[in-house]
C-alpha cells in the first residue's frame, strides 16, 4: 500500500478515536445538533454506512442491490437504517468499533486503481477513505454541538477541505445547475498555521480564511456568513451557497443545520 494511503488510513483511524473519546461515558440518548437525531443516532448512522462501505469494497454486487433499494424508497431506506442501528442498543459502540476495523482492513486490501461504487460517482479507495473521514468529522461536529463541546481542530481538516474543493462541480450539478467556468482560488489557514491552497493563483474569485470554517461550510454544519471566511466574486459566492462535500441528494439547508444558530466561531 502506498505511503500516502497508509497515512490517510491512519488519519481515518485517528478520527474514529476522536469520536470514541467524545462519546465515552456520554448518554447516547442525548440530542445531537442533527435535527431529531440523538448522539447514538449519529454513531449508528456512521456504523451503518461503514458496513455498507465495507460491502462496496468486498462485495460490489451486494452493494448494488442496496443501491436499488435506496433508489426505490430513499426515505424508507434512511428511516430503516436508523431503526437497525437503534436495535443494537448498548452494544452499538462496540459493534461500531468492530465495523470500523473491518472497513480499514478492506481499504488496505483494495487495489488503489479500483473504482469503488457509492451513492454518488464511483471513487478511488483514497477518495473513498477521505469521504468516510469527512463523515466522521462532520457527524462528530453534530455530537460536539449537541453536547456543547468545542473540539480542538487538527490538520486532518486538510482532507475535508480538499474534498470540499473537489466537489465544487458536483455541488452545482447535483442541483441541475450549470457549473460555472470561472476558477476559484481557495486559500486556507490550517490549525497548525500552514497555508493550504487550491485553484489558479490569478483567479479573481477567491475564498480565504480558517480551514475549520471552510470545512464547516462544505459539510453544511455552518452557514458561510456565520464564519470568518472571506468570499469574493459571484462564482465563489454561488458555490458557498450550495457547497456539499457529501454524496446524495442536494440539500440547501441540510438536516444537520436546522436549529443551529449562525454559528459561533470555534477557535
Amino acid at each position: 500500500m502506498a505511503a500516502d494511503m497508509t497515512a490517510l488510513l491512519d488519519d481515518l483511524a485517528a478520527e474514529h478515536a476522536d469520536l470514541d473519546a467524545l462519546v465515552a461515558g456520554r448518554d447516547l440518548t442525548a440530542p445531537s445538533a442533527a435535527a431529531g437525531w440523538t448522539v447514538g443516532d449519529c454513531l449508528g448512522h456512521l456504523w451503518f454506512f461503514d458496513r455498507e462501505a465495507t460491502t462496496a469494497l468486498v462485495d460490489p454486487d451486494a452493494f448494488g442491490t442496496g443501491l436499488q433499494q435506496i433508489a426505490a424508497d430513499p426515505d424508507g431506506y434512511m428511516a430503516a437504517h436508523l431503526d437497525e442501528a437503534r436495535a443494537l442498543g448498548p452494544a452499538l459502540p462496540a459493534v461500531s468499533r468492530e465495523q470500523r476495523a473491518a472497513l480499514l482492513a478492506a481499504l488496505r486490501d483494495t487495489d488503489p486503481a479500483t473504482k469503488v461504487a457509492w451513492y454518488g460517482p464511483p471513487m478511488s479507495p483514497a477518495s473513498f477513505a477521505t469521504a468516510r473521514l469527512m463523515e466522521y468529522w462532520a457527524h462528530g461536529q453534530d455530537v460536539a454541538d449537541g453536547l456543547g463541546v468545542i473540539r480542538t481542530p487538527t490538520d486532518r481538516l486538510r482532507h475535508i477541505c480538499h474534498l470540499g474543493v473537489r466537489t465544487r462541480g458536483f455541488s452545482f450539478a447535483v442541483r441541475g445547475l450549470d457549473v460555472p467556468a470561472a476558477d476559484v482560488r481557495v486559500e486556507l489557514t490550517g490549525p497548525s498555521g500552514d497555508r493550504w491552497t487550491w485553484g489558479d493563483a490569478g483567479a479573481t474569485d477567491r475564498i480565504t480564511g480558517p480551514a475549520l470554517d471552510f470545512a464547516l461550510v462544505v459539510t453544511q454544519r455552518r452557514f458561510p456568513d456565520g464564519t470568518a471566511l472571506v468570499v469574493d466574486g459571484e462564482t465563489a459566492q454561488a458555490w458557498m451557497k450550495v457547497a456539499q462535500a457529501f454524496a446524495g441528494a442536494p440539500t440547501t439547508t441540510a438536516p444537520q443545520r436546522r436549529g443551529l444558530a449562525r454559528a459561533e466561531r470555534h477557535e
